[in-house]
């Protein structure tokens, strides 16, 4: 924990000097040592599949393991910020003058950031006991708290990937527009971020959608068919939810910029509240086999109600309009292309499954060729459309490789 913190401080002061690229490429340098870590457990224990061993099974020299390569992975990916520190101009000096920085006010705007934490962990905590408990229920395999994790940590990735970084680069000029109290600056740059950003959420959401199930048969075979198919309709469930969950974290950098961090505790409530009353439904109505799935659906639904109550809220405080005519367009027209494109590319998808079965080749195949034509007419499509911001995309990728 010590060592996240510290990358996370060392990728602040470079993102404030304009440096973006340490803070996006270090985290893989923690990737490379827990998959040398897993590899190790694996080797040890052998895979889920061969030692059905669960969480509360793993014998202390395993969670010895586990535990010492994530702090080393940690440790490996805070020292790398370093060079880059030092090449910005940024030197460590130690600082005893603790008076007049405002550690008083960072004290009092973290106090409801630890609350937005802990009312996140409630809902989390909800949903981990009911998923827990209705895979208990079901005679199906993947179809508990660990199937629901799984989904969601794929389901997850284009979020870290592509709507951070996007939002690393924009939230230093946001915050400066807002200490010049400039609310017109501040819009256009959520308004920029949350385009710029649909670009790639949206096709990947609805390739989630269209090849959810060949994507974790593939991904994750291991578990067994059964349990992977399981996981495929969960990935599915969450996968449209991407969408205003990536919406819901730009228009929150709005209020952060105004160091106002107890309108987004407020909005996190709202969100785990939801999330933890439509999963508990989905707990009661639903068959145990279909439970987790509907509460991954849930999951999206609660940001989509978080969206319109922090969309209010951030369009109040800067008096106005935040382009929302603008960018509603933009969502809608990738939508229109992205729906098409999961038709086909989805049953491309699925007669690959029929033909190959949903084997390693057969997922593999369906996966590659589904996604190569779902990406392929998503992209006629928004390029007919003339959709600025694809285009622009695809102009800059083309310039870059003729280069």
């Amino acid at each position: 924990i010590f060592f996240m913190g510290v990358h996370v401080v060392m990728g602040q002061i470079l993102n404030a000097r304009g440096k973006f690229g340490a803070m996006m490429w270090t985290p893989v340098l923690n990737n490379i040592v827990m998959i040398i870590t897993f590899g190790l457990f694996i080797w040890v224990y052998g895979t889920s599949a061969e030692s059905r061993m669960g969480v509360d099974t793993i014998p202390p020299e395993g969670v010895r393991l586990l535990g010492i390569g994530t702090l080393l992975g940690l440790v490996v990916q805070a020292l790398a910020m370093i060079p880059y520190l030092r090449e910005a101009g940024f030197r460590f000096r130690p600082r005893f003058d603790w008076k007049g920085h405002g550690l008083g006010k960072t004290v009092k705007l973290a106090k409801w950031t630890v609350l937005f934490v802990l009312a996140n962990q409630a809902g989390v905590l909800v949903v981990t006991q009911l998923a827990t408990a209705a895979g208990k229920l079901s005679d199906k395999d993947g179809t508990g708290f660990l199937a629901y994790s799984n989904a969601q940590l794929i389901w997850g990735m284009p979020q870290a990937i592509i709507t951070v970084s996007v939002m690393a680069a924009l939230l230093p000029r946001i915050s400066r527009a807002a200490h010049d109290n400039d609310p017109g600056a501040v819009r256009d740059d959520i308004s920029q971020g949350l385009r710029n950003s649909a670009v790639a959420i949206v096709p990947v959401a609805f390739t989630f959608l269209a090849l959810g199930l060949p994507m974790c048969t593939l991904l994750y075979a291991s578990s067994g068919a059964e349990a992977a198919r399981s996981m495929g309709f969960i990935l599915m469930a969450f996968a449209l939810g991407l969408i205003p969950y990536s919406v819901q974290y730009v228009v929150l950098r709005g209020f952060y910029a105004y160091e106002d961090t107890r309108t987004p505790f407020y909005n996190t409530v709202i969100v785990a509240a939801v999330n933890a009353a439509a999963s508990a439904l989905c707990y009661v109505v639903l068959p145990a086999r279909w439970a987790v799935v509907g509460m991954a659906f849930s999951y999206g639904l609660a940001y989509a109600v978080g969206v319109g109550v922090a969309w209010r809220r951030l369009r109040t405080r800067l008096g106005g309009d935040l382009d929302g005519a603008h960018v509603v367009r933009t969502y809608a027209r990738l939508c229109m292309a992205a729906v098409p494109a999961a038709l086909v590319g989805g049953g491309v998808g699925y007669a690959i499954l029929e033909l190959l079965g949903s084997g390693a080749a057969g997922s593999l195949a369906a996966l590659v060729c589904g996604g190569i034509v779902l990406l392929g007419i998503f992209f006629v499509a928004a390029k007919k459309m003339r959709i600025e911001e694809v285009n622009g995309l695809v102009g800059m990728v083309r310039g870059r490789l003729g280069r």
